[in-house]
């Protein structure tokens, strides 16, 4: 998966072209902490907003892109990406503290650097901007 990220300040908000595996990593991420039995509580606390904006996120991404194509995105909105690409792979921790890999790959789609390198690529990319 493509790490580099690159995003130009837009007023108050940025936008980031993004490739397909980098927009399917961030939904995979949020969909998947927003399809956990959490509160508005808990979510608010894993990635920085309640169900109805993660939500709203989880819509924008969704979808098979299959072209890099550009997405405004606030600075609450990447706090949720970053959020979720670091939060997502606590919740596959089996007893003991081992990472469960196969089952994150499975449900997710991914491996676990990928969601690590997108989210230090993220906030490369913010301070840059």
């Amino acid at each position: 998966m493509r790490t580099q990220l690159k995003l130009t300040r837009d007023g108050d908000a940025f936008i980031a072209r993004l490739a397909p595996r980098q927009v399917a990593a961030m939904y995979e991420a949020l969909s998947h902490l927003s399809e956990q039995d959490y509160g508005d509580t808990e979510l608010t606390l894993l990635v920085g907003a309640g169900r109805e904006p993660v939500e709203a996120l989880v819509e924008r991404l969704a979808g098979r892109h299959t072209e890099s194509r550009d997405f405004r995105l606030t600075m609450e909105e990447l706090h949720m990406v970053h959020s979720a690409l670091t939060a997502a792979p606590t919740m596959f921790l089996e007893r003991g503290g081992l990472f469960a890999e196969e089952p994150f790959n499975i449900r997710l789609g991914f491996y676990r650097e990928n969601f690590y390198a997108l989210a230090s690529a993220v906030l490369r990319a913010v301070a840059e901007a």
